[in-house]
């Protein structure tokens, strides 16, 4: 997965962007454990609600937002990558202080990556 942007919204949320590609020679199911273990969110099926990012200056931790039937406000419906395939996805977060410009973003089977946020 590569992070192409981190953007603080008007409304005191982050999106953060990017593309989830399969650079493998072959059809990838995308894992489970990307959605998280919160039972609201196992029950909407494929996403990537078990993204989180972290403020390390205010050590906490802020998890994918959530509409008000429990759905994660992020990309659904992953299943699978053909070879070469790529798909944009998105999650929202609430926003950091805005003296936050840097947070960690962790998803479910990658390494922490440190992202700018804009905006």
């Amino acid at each position: 997965m590569t992070i192409t942007s981190a953007e603080r919204e008007p409304a005191d949320y982050l999106t953060v962007r990017g593309i989830l590609k399969n650079d493998g020679a072959g059809t990838v199911v995308v894992p489970a454990e990307l959605r998280g273990n919160e039972l609201d969110v196992l029950r909407t099926g494929p996403s990537l609600g078990g993204a989180t990012v972290v403020d390390f200056t205010h050590h906490k931790r802020y998890y994918v937002l959530r509409d008000t039937d429990g759905r994660p406000l992020t990309t659904t419906g992953l299943s699978s990558l053909k070879a070469g395939e790529s798909v944009r996805v998105f999650m929202q977060f609430p926003a950091p202080p805005t003296s936050t410009s840097t947070v960690g973003f962790q998803l479910p089977l990658f390494d922490t990556a440190n992202i700018k946020i804009s905006g």
